[in-house]
C-alpha cells in the first residue's frame, strides 16, 4: 500500500485525488494546508484520517510513502528536496521550478535519494492527446513538420469559481516565476510539444500584455515559434485574452487546441479544459476525407486520474516517469528561452543539458 499526503488543498486538490479513488494499491493518507480548515474539509470530503498544518510534520510522518505538493512555484524547489532527503518519493504540481538551477538541484537530490521525483503533467495525459501521439508515431499522417498550439481565456457560466485572491501570487513573477498563462499554464503546452515531437533547439517569441484590473496585467497575447531538433520540423503556440469569449466548461475557460500536420494527414485535437468548437475530440484527415477518430474518455479530469495512475504503476512495477526530473528540465528551458526571446527579440538556442552539481 503506498500511503500519500496532499501539501496544499486547494481548487486543482480536488482532481489530483481522482486518480486514488477505487485503488487498492494506494490511498491518502495526510493532507497539509498552512489553512488547517481547508485541510480538515479535504479530509473530511475525502475520509482522509490524518490533518497537518505544517509541511515538516508530514516529511516527519513514517507512514507516508509519497508526497503531493499542490504549492505555488517558489516553494517547488525548497520543498521537493526536503521531501526527497527525507526519503519520501515526490509528484510536483507544474511548472518544475522558477530557474534551471533550481531544477538541477532537485534532479541531484532526486539521484542521491533513489526515489522517484516526477513533475505531474497531466496534458500529456489527456486521452485524445495520447491516442494522437500513438497515430504520430505509427506514422499514420506521415513525416511530421509542424505542430499548431493555441490557448485563448474566456468565461462560462457553468465554470469554477476561483476568487483573483487565490491567483494573486501568480500576478508576482517573483513568487510565480512568470504570467499565469505563458509561464504556468503554458508548462502544459511546452511539455506537450516536447511529447508529441522531441526536443527544441531554438525559440523565437513575442509576449504582450493585457489588462485585467487596474495595475493587473496578463500576459497575452503573444505568438512562440520553434524548431526541434531534426530537420524540417517546427511548431507554433499562441496565447489569446478573449474574456468575453463564452465557452462551455466546468474547469476553468481556457480553449486548449492542437494540430499536428504531416506530408500525408492532419491530427486535430480539440476540447481538453473546455469546450468551444463543436468539434469532435479528436479529427483525421487524410487522402482527401475528414474522419473523426474515436476515443472513449475526452474530459479534462480523465488526464487527472491517468497521470496519477501512472505513477502509481512506475512505483508497483519500475520503470520512468512522465514527467521524470530531467524531461522535466528541459521542458523548463523551453519555457525559459521563449520568455528570454521575447524579452531581447531574437532567437535562442537551447543547450538542454542538465547541469552536475557535485555535493562533495
Amino acid at each position: 500500500m503506498i500511503n500519500v499526503a496532499f501539501v496544499g488543498c486547494g481548487r486543482i486538490s480536488d482532481l489530483h485525488q481522482l486518480g486514488y479513488q477505487g485503488r487498492e494499491d494506494a490511498r491518502i493518507l495526510a493532507v497539509c494546508d498552512t489553512d488547517l480548515r481547508r485541510a480538515k474539509q479535504k479530509a473530511s470530503a475525502w475520509q482522509v484520517p490524518k490533518v497537518y498544518q505544517h509541511f515538516e510534520d508530514v516529511l516527519g510522518d513514517a507512514e507516508i510513502d509519497l508526497v503531493e505538493l499542490l504549492v505555488p512555484h517558489h516553494l517547488h524547489c525548497h520543498m521537493t528536496i526536503q521531501a526527497l532527503r527525507a526519503g519520501k518519493h515526490v509528484s510536483l504540481q507544474k511548472p518544475m521550478a522558477l530557474t534551471l538551477q533550481e531544477a538541477d538541484e532537485m534532479i541531484a537530490a532526486a539521484e542521491e535519494s533513489k526515489k522517484v521525483f516526477r513533475v505531474y503533467e497531466n496534458f500529456v495525459f489527456y486521452p485524445p492527446h495520447v491516442k494522437a501521439r500513438e497515430m504520430l508515431q505509427a506514422g499514420e499522417i506521415g513525416e511530421p513538420q509542424m505542430l499548431r498550439m493555441h490557448v485563448s481565456t474566456g468565461k462560462s457560466k457553468t465554470e469554477w469559481k476561483v476568487p483573483l485572491s487565490a491567483w494573486a501570487w501568480r500576478f508576482n513573477e517573483k513568487l510565480s516565476g512568470g504570467g499565469p498563462l505563458i509561464f504556468d499554464h503554458g508548462y502544459h503546452l511546452f511539455s506537450l510539444a516536447y511529447d508529441l515531437m522531441g526536443p527544441v533547439k531554438r525559440v523565437h517569441a513575442w509576449m504582450d500584455r493585457s489588462m485585467v484590473r487596474p495595475g493587473i496585467y496578463l500576459d497575452a497575447p503573444a505568438v512562440i515559434m520553434f524548431q526541434f531538433q531534426g530537420s524540417r520540423k517546427y511548431g507554433i503556440l499562441d496565447f489569446a485574452h478573449t474574456p468575453n469569449l463564452v465557452m462551455d466548461s466546468i474547469y476553468y475557460s481556457d480553449d486548449d487546441r492542437a494540430e499536428i500536420i504531416g506530408d500525408r494527414g492532419i491530427l486535430i485535437i480539440n476540447r481538453c479544459t473546455a469546450k468551444t468548437l463543436d468539434y469532435p475530440p479528436l479529427v483525421l484527415f487524410r487522402d482527401g476525407k475528414t474522419t473523426e477518430v474515436h476515443v472513449d474518455r475526452y474530459e479534462w479530469h480523465d488526464s487527472f486520474i491517468d497521470c496519477t495512475r501512472h505513477l502509481l504503476d512506475v512505483l508497483a512495477n519500475g520503470g520512468t516517469a512522465k514527467l521524470d526530473g530531467r524531461t522535466a528540465r528541459n521542458v523548463l528551458e523551453f519555457s525559459i528561452a521563449a520568455h528570454q526571446s521575447a524579452a531581447v527579440n531574437h532567437e535562442i538556442v537551447l543547450n538542454q543539458k542538465a547541469v552536475k552539481i557535485d555535493r562533495k
